[in-house]
């Protein structure tokens, strides 16, 4: 986005109105409209730049390096320096010196106050001054809005009149240097003169002076920007906050389940060694009773793997095991069964010897809760 920088004319610490003429400047272009025409949509990176006849610049020595110190001591410290009451201005600190003192700029908070209410619907990025833009080397002199202005290293900022500034060179750093477009005459003495075409083209490029928007006046753009995202922002964490959720539901679910599974395996080895006392590791104990066994293991994971086909052939299985014993030495499958009835048990061995297994079934007897038998398979 191109940027754009207003320049107030020095008339505007005097009021300001519709018609007041501005110098709307952007790069490669520049040219001179009334306020009430500059107004109009402005882009949202745009500086507002005050005439040096609404600042007073100074430097002074503060007690303290501290920043949240800083702004405590700057009335203090410059209350003798200002005309008039420093409860009534606003105060902007600017960069440290070579001899340790800070630049202070300070200009009427009512004023200032009143310059940004015009701009209310899209405020300036940031404040400068005109003298305070120019390069801070030596003493730097520019002719602009029909007037010297003077800047660079010393502290003071001015705006000079040429007949002045033969009793102030003196006291200005050197180089002094004069920038002026070609069909204005320098004043004397001077270092250096460099020809302009334009002043305000040329400033703007230099790039430097303090955005005076501080404290109470600090612009807020992107307070701004962050309220057009907000409405997005709060979305995204509603959505964050439901994949949470849902990561968390999800997590104790799993949880839950794979518990369920740990305890049924824990249950079914027990079951099948009940030997072991400790249960340390399910997964390691069990593969060393299967290396330690491998033909019996193969044996009772086949019959286990025939009985557990017969029991889910026919869909949900109405017989119960209630008890299981293996016999390594005779290889045989001891099984004590409850069922509905008899026929359901009549089921089961006709499907076990249907499979090519050998099976003995006891006396069946009848209890309250069914039919209970003993079944042997293999051996």
């Amino acid at each position: 986005m191109k940027p754009l920088w207003i320049f107030l004319p020095p008339e505007a610490c005097q009021g300001l109105s519709p018609e007041l003429p501005v110098q709307w400047v952007a790069p490669g272009e520049s040219r001179t409209l009334s306020l009430a025409d500059a107004l109009p949509d402005l882009p949202a990176h745009w500086q507002l730049v005050l005439p040096v006849e609404a600042v007073t610049a100074c430097a002074v020595q503060l007690p303290t390096q501290k920043a949240r110190w800083v702004r405590q001591a700057l009335p203090f410290a410059v209350e003798e320096l200002l005309a008039e009451d420093v409860e009534s201005m606003h105060l902007a600190l600017g960069e440290q010196l070579a001899d340790g003192r800070h630049r202070v700029y300070a200009l009427r908070a009512d004023w200032l106050r009143d310059c940004l209410a015009l701009f209310a619907a899209q405020p300036p990025q940031a404040i400068r001054m005109d003298a305070d833009m120019l390069p801070h080397q030596g003493s730097q002199l520019l002719w602009l809005q029909s007037r010297w202005v003077l800047g660079g290293e010393a502290p003071w900022r001015l705006a000079v009149q040429a007949a002045d500034w033969s009793a102030l060179a003196e006291s200005c750093p050197q180089p002094r240097m004069v920038w002026a477009t070609a069909e204005q005459s320098a004043p004397e003495p001077h270092d250096e003169q460099h020809p302009l075409e334009d002043a305000h083209l040329w400033l703007v490029e230099q790039g430097g002076g303090i955005d005076l928007a501080q404290g109470a006046f600090a612009l807020r753009q992107g307070d701004d920007g962050w309220q057009r995202w907000r409405p997005l922002a709060a979305v995204l964490a509603l959505c964050v906050l439901l994949q949470w959720g849902f990561n968390l539901a999800q997590g104790w679910y799993l949880q839950r389940e794979a518990d369920a599974y740990a305890a049924s395996s824990e249950a079914l080895y027990r079951e099948l060694f009940p030997q072991d006392s400790k249960l340390i590791n399910l997964r390691a104990q069990l593969d060393q009773h299967l290396a330690q066994s491998s033909t019996a293991g193969s044996a009772l994971l086949g019959l286990l793997g025939e009985v557990s086909a017969a029991l889910y052939a026919e869909g949900e299985p109405q017989v119960q095991v209630n008890q299981l014993d293996y016999s390594a030495v005779r290889g045989d499958l001891s099984l004590q069964l409850q069922a509905p009835g008899f026929a359901e048990l009549e089921g089961l061995r006709e499907r076990l010897q249907q499979a090519g297994l050998s099976v003995q079934m006891g006396s069946a007897s009848r209890e309250a809760q069914g039919v209970s038998a003993r079944v042997v398979i293999g051996g």
